[in-house]
């Protein structure tokens, strides 16, 4: 889905942007005349790591609706059946999963065949589909959907994520500056400064990406149980509908975005690109369900 993709996106700009602030600023200083003070450096990593995962999750929503183009319906305008439909089942079930405040639904004109939902919080949430999902799927198959991001939304995925992240991104700042340091011990001393800069970020970017397994693994554990509460929600046939009109669907997904392809809910990413897949196999989905 989608919301990985930006909210990761989102963690490595912020993460970046903060560690350049902060080196700029000499903020952060782990470097003694005996070399690297470790409990200092892990400190100012946590700080670091956590800072940029939370605050990727505090703007996820508002950046969902501007990159995606997001155009949020509002339950009390006028609004076709198709879209008072999803709004109505989208609140009906958040009300059943015991959200308080309904989230926010939308429509993001793509001929792709995907739903994403985000936000920071239960009750600050979006649920967002394609124009290309509401041609392509039957009733039962959207709502089957629906129900599968409201319960992503219940389960607070996206919190959950964030803190996954947060360990992640200091274990990133720890090891990048630590590998930064001993390259810039191969150097000129003249020129150490500059190069252990320039080795922090690149190591940091390197090392998000590797990081970025471990967030990606524990996500595609994660799909499973949002497939069990959407077949709570919306009922266990029309949750296995949704999955097998996604997977006849695959191929109506956007060739152009590849970048993004593995994030998507009927995503069918290749096997070098497993490990970086955010969902598992639509077939073991729908297996899970049915056994």
């Amino acid at each position: 889905m989608k919301r990985i993709g930006l909210f990761l996106l989102v963690n490595i700009l912020v993460l970046t942007t903060i560690v350049v602030i902060t080196s700029v600023l000499g903020v952060g200083s782990y470097i003694t005349e005996y070399g690297i003070d470790y409990s200092s450096l892990l400190v100012f990593s946590a700080i670091v790591g956590f800072s940029g995962s939370f605050i990727s999750l505090a703007i996820s929503r508002w950046m969902a609706k501007k990159m995606m183009n997001v155009r949020v319906l509002d339950p009390k305008g006028n609004l076709s059946p198709v879209e008072r439909e999803i709004v109505d089942q989208v609140h009906r079930m958040a009300r059943n999963s015991g959200i308080a405040v309904m989230p926010e639904v939308g429509i993001y004109n793509s001929p792709e065949v995907n739903a994403f939902a985000t936000g920071p919080t239960k009750n600050k949430s979006l649920v967002a589909v394609s124009a290309g999902l509401l041609q392509s799927l039957d009733r039962d198959a959207v709502e089957g959907v629906l129900a599968h991001e409201v319960a992503h939304i219940s389960n607070g995925d996206m919190v959950t994520m964030a803190l996954i992240q947060g360990v992640i991104n200091t274990f990133v700042v720890f090891l990048s500056r630590v590998a930064a340091f001993a390259v810039s011990r191969f150097v000129d001393e003249k020129m150490a400064g500059l190069v252990h800069f320039l080795a922090i970020i690149i190591f940091q970017i390197l090392f998000g990406i590797l990081g970025s397994i471990a967030v990606m693994a524990f996500s595609r554990r994660r799909e499973f149980r949002a497939d069990q509460g959407g077949a709570d929600l919306a009922g266990k046939d029309k949750m296995i509908t949704a999955l097998e009109q996604l997977k006849r669907n695959v191929r109506m997904v956007q060739t152009d975005k590849e970048s993004i392809q593995t994030f998507k809910i009927n995503g069918g990413p290749s096997k070098m690109m497993k490990l970086f897949s955010s969902h598992p196999d639509l077939d073991d989905r729908i297996r899970s369900l049915r056994n």
